[in-house]
């Protein structure tokens, strides 16, 4: 039976909401980080499959399929066909899962897997301008409410008991272990730097210095009168993309290249679509059931930070040693540009795990509309 396994893995630098990659088109975004990982291991790009893309908000600049414009915005031949996945803030992790069960199943030999969202020049939420994307035996269903992830948020740190404090100390040390990451070159390996406008951008934007309680603890609740989540205990709106390269050990064998880390589980869960952000829960117990690891088995987790109360839930949860989860900081910091967070993630993890010689790796989010993926990788 086939494998699938990861060989390349890179990323823009995440730029912050009309910061240094608002300029760049979408398209053009997702062109760089494609040339960027096929040169990593020097394949031909007529070599790959199928590109299956990531993307959230799928109007304007980012809809008519933005996987195979960016294709050939980045030049590869007319011959290699790409795709668009929208689960929400998932949608690059699945579009991971996706490529890797193409590949197991003998479908690809390789395909390429990430994701894009330029959050600046397509706002969160434009897709939903044209029309109410519920319809009538939904809202019989659930309520005549859209489902507004903030909210959602609050009602997770009143279920686990989150206070605002700690949503701040959590902030906190995801900006401080962002910031000890670049400051020891961590990112250096994941990040391919791009030259907008002349100039080359090569870091993050989003990451913040000096931050304090008192600082946070001065910005007004940003989704109900007297709550704790604010815009500095939640993920930045950002612009950012990623990829990985994903075959089989046969095709690696015949390219020459040594594969990085193996896809071992890939689980996707529903859960309810409000307070809608606890799926990473159910996610990894179902991953950790599949794959027949313990939680102990497990290096490093990747937790995606869309608010402060959704890892913490999940800490809670899982008696982890809380050094082990985002340790280069995660969304609250560095961004998250919905539809290539996960590839993001991904990235990241898997850097960590080489530098690390960490064996396992478990990634989770949490997705709008009440979902989560969970995917466990293994190094090789």
């Amino acid at each position: 039976m086939n494998d699938a396994v990861i060989v390349a893995a890179v990323r823009a630098p995440v730029g912050k909401r009309n910061g240094a990659l608002s300029s760049v088109h979408p398209a053009d975004l997702s062109a760089h980080v494609l040339e960027s990982v096929v040169a990593r291991v020097g394949v031909d790009p007529v070599e790959i499959d199928d590109v299956i893309w990531g993307c959230v908000s799928q109007i304007g600049e980012q809809t008519f399929d933005i996987a195979r414009t960016a294709v050939l915005s980045a030049g590869w031949p007319d011959s290699v066909p790409g795709t668009t996945v929208d689960r929400q803030c998932g949608s690059s992790q699945q579009a991971v899962h996706f490529g890797a069960a193409g590949v197991i199943a003998g479908h690809y030999d390789a395909v390429v897997v990430g994701g894009v969202e330029s959050m600046s020049r397509v706002p969160m939420g434009s897709a939903n301008a044209a029309g109410n994307p519920i319809g009538e035996r939904y809202i019989e269903r659930f309520g005549a409410a859209f489902p507004n992830q903030g909210v959602g948020a609050e009602m997770i740190a009143d279920q686990w008991r989150l206070s605002r404090t700690q949503l701040d100390e959590f902030a906190l040390r995801s900006h401080a272990r962002a910031a000890a990451a670049v400051d020891a070159g961590l990112f250096e390996s994941e990040i391919a730097p791009i030259v907008v406008d002349g100039k080359v951008v090569d870091a993050d934007g989003g990451i913040r210095r000096g931050g304090t309680l008192e600082t946070l603890a001065a910005l007004r609740p940003a989704f109900r009168e007297g709550g704790s989540v604010t815009a500095g205990n939640a993920s930045q709106i950002s612009d950012g993309s990623a990829a990985l390269l994903v075959t089989n050990s046969e095709t690696a064998t015949r390219w020459g290249v040594k594969p990085l880390a193996r896809v071992h589980t890939a689980v996707v869960v529903g859960s309810p679509p409000m307070p809608m952000l606890t799926g990473p829960i159910p996610a990894t117990r179902k991953a950790l059931a599949k794959s027949g690891l313990s939680l102990d088995d497990i290096g490093v987790f990747e937790v995606n930070e869309a608010f402060a109360s959704v890892p913490l839930a999940w800490a809670a949860e899982f008696e982890v040693d809380q050094a082990k989860v985002n340790p280069r900081g995660g969304a609250i910091a560095l961004g998250h540009p919905l539809g290539g967070s996960g590839a993001r993630l991904m990235t990241t993890m898997l850097h960590h795990m080489i530098d690390g010689n960490i064996r396992f790796g478990l990634q989770t989010m949490c997705e709008g509309g009440g979902q989560a993926n969970a995917t466990i990788l293994e190094l090789l």
